[in-house]
């Protein structure tokens, strides 16, 4: 059973996908021009990470929770205004490579090159959707299109056209050349952390279309990087590569975003790795403090050239994200005691999330600063998480048989679904549902794929409102009919249901 913290994550997903076009509102961050770590394109991507590891691991009968918000978020990470910094980034001039200015031009298309902490999550975001709703939408010519056309600037329109297919191969080719070492994210600048979504991608693309190239990149990859070492010198993970001089470079300022977002992403292809320097790393980050709390150390930004770097860092979330998947507990509720008693937990139509503060501590010295993706995204994303969730999502495929089985296929908003999971060996689709009073739909939820079942019923925890006999007087609202081959069920409003389904 979810909790109301969980579903309240849930719920602030869903708003965010449903906010009108280019409506960022509750999004926006510290950093300019979505250049920095805490951009649109993250938050985009780990809102549908984390849906994808509450169906595959919570919710696996629920489809129906899930699809349209998938649908929502690829939309928007589509939006010219998430993928436009790309126009000025592609031309250089910054710290890692200024010296490359004068040989690169301005390119607007957002995938044609470099660009992986981007092409790697449209690649990933698309393939999750076909695995997981086997919904091959977004392999059709021209699905995944990057256009844009101003009236007032920028001349003809900008068009670029890919789908899941060619973006994933198009992606691979650039690994190869590349020497498996991996994609640059900023020219000159390969990232361990932005290559492991194409790995994802990789491993994905297998699965639905069949072949091995998630493991002949992960064996590659690893060999790549044997020469230059996966940690540094202090046991940190190294943050990137500098492309033309096969220079490390470390994570000198042990800045706790680098430790833990590389772990939660390669713990899904080399557990053992992560797993065995986890503890130590961790423990360094930590920061103990009363009552059970536990916060991340502030860390300051690494001196640059230049004016001060404004920016999001999201280390508390990445940190959050990070015990999640290393099942550590401990960590993670301490996490939660402190987010929960000093970064003030916000409800917003029905939706959970920590809204953004700049203040890095408040008077008494305990951290309070939040970011977007951190509050509105890792957080929810630590929630739903389950122990070793992307490492099950990537080494424990889902049969194609469950697309056949029994499963809530069609929710309204108004509903929320707490459990959901078919027994196929009882013949068993078990949910628990609740419809909100703050939402003016119709309470249905449509389930299918239960053929000609003969017993089902319904009740509202302490009894039977509704079975294939009838509605009882203690059920009066609820309404449930057939129609064709599926079962819909109307909850009256405010009412908490839970259904069982049994099959002949």
């Amino acid at each position: 059973m979810l909790t109301p913290e969980q579903i309240g994550h849930l719920r602030h997903f869903d708003n965010l996908s449903r906010q009108r076009p280019n409506d960022w509102s509750l999004m926006q961050g510290k950093g300019i021009g979505q250049d920095d770590f805490g951009g649109y394109r993250f938050q985009l991507a780990y809102m549908a990470y984390a849906l994808a590891l509450t169906h595959a691991h919570r919710l696996p009968a629920a489809p129906g929770v899930f699809k349209g918000t998938f649908e929502r978020l690829i939309e928007k990470m589509l939006s010219p205004e998430v993928w436009m910094y790309w126009r000025d980034t592609s031309r250089g001039g910054a710290v890692f490579n200024a010296h490359l200015v004068d040989q690169l031009k301005e390119e607007w298309d957002p995938v044609v090159r470099d660009n992986i902490m981007y092409s790697a999550y449209v690649q990933s975001m698309a393939l999750l959707y076909h695995y997981l709703f086997d919904d091959d939408r977004y392999t059709q010519p021209g699905a995944l299109t990057f256009a844009h056309w101003s009236f007032f600037w920028g001349g003809a329109e900008r068009r670029f056209v890919y789908d899941e297919n060619s973006l994933n191969e198009h992606i691979y080719w650039q690994m190869v050349e590349n020497g498996y070492v991996g994609v640059a994210c900023e020219p000159n600048c390969i990232f361990q952390i932005c290559n492991q979504p194409a790995i994802l991608g990789f491993r994905l693309h297998d699965l639905i279309h069949g072949g091995t190239r998630a493991s002949e990149v992960t064996r590659a990859y690893e060999q790549a990087w044997q020469q230059f070492g996966r940690l540094d010198a202090n046991g940190h993970y190294n943050m990137m590569l500098l492309q033309d001089g096969r220079t490390v470079v470390p994570n000198a300022q042990r800045m706790p975003w680098v430790d833990a977002w590389c772990g939660t992403l390669i713990n899904m292809w080399n557990r053992d790795f992560v797993r065995a320097h986890y503890p130590r790393q961790v423990s360094e980050l930590l920061q103990p403090g009363e009552a059970g709390a536990l916060s991340v150390h502030v860390n300051e930004r690494p001196e640059t050239p230049g004016p001060r770097v404004v920016a999001d860092s999201c280390d508390f979330g990445w940190v959050a994200a990070w015990a999640s998947e290393m099942g550590d507990a401990d960590t993670l509720s301490g996490l939660f005691t402190h987010a929960d008693r000093y970064m003030a937990p916000s409800w917003r139509d029905g939706g959970l999330y920590y809204p953004r503060n700049d203040a890095e501590l408040n008077g008494a010295g305990h951290r309070t600063i939040m970011e977007p993706l951190t509050g509105n995204v890792l957080l929810g994303y630590a929630r739903l998480n389950v122990p070793d969730g992307l490492w099950r999502l990537y080494n424990k495929p889902w049969s194609r048989a469950r697309f056949h089985e029994p499963a809530l296929v069609d929710i309204d908003v108004d509903i929320d679904v707490y459990e959901a999971t078919y027994d196929a060996k009882a013949g068993r689709l078990r949910f628990a549902i609740r419809r909100r009073a703050d939402h003016n739909a119709n309470g249905r939820v449509v389930v299918r794929n239960l053929g000609a079942a003969s017993r089902w019923s319904v009740d509202g925890g302490d009894a039977v409102v509704a079975n294939e006999h009838g509605t009882s007087s203690i059920g009066r609202g609820v309404q449930v009919s057939r129609d064709g081959a599926d079962f819909v069920l109307h909850a009256p409003a405010g009412a908490e249901l839970r259904t069982l389904v049994v099959e002949p």
